[in-house]
């Protein structure tokens, strides 16, 4: 098992890449490896209830279901304010 942080500071003007970094977290996850996901800047608006719930990458996929999969599967979601 390795260790994956995945650093993201995207916020609403770019929700599609936010919300592919969060795929690629929980892809990492899925494969049995540790992660933890820090947001800073802009991205700490993901970590407020609700913000995440319209959130999309040009793909599709949906990026509240990506954050409710890595919480309930024992992965880390840090946000810094500062």
């Amino acid at each position: 098992m390795e260790k994956f942080l995945f650093i993201i500071s995207k916020g609403f003007e770019k929700a599609g890449a936010a919300t592919r970094a969060f795929q690629f977290a929980k892809l990492a996850r899925e494969k049995g490896h540790q992660v933890k996901v820090f947001l800073l800047d802009d991205a700490v608006a993901w970590a407020q209830f609700g913000m995440a719930e319209s959130a999309k990458a040009l793909t599709g996929e949906e990026m509240k279901p990506l954050i409710d999969y890595l919480l309930k599967n024992d992965s880390e979601i840090i946000a810094c304010k500062a």
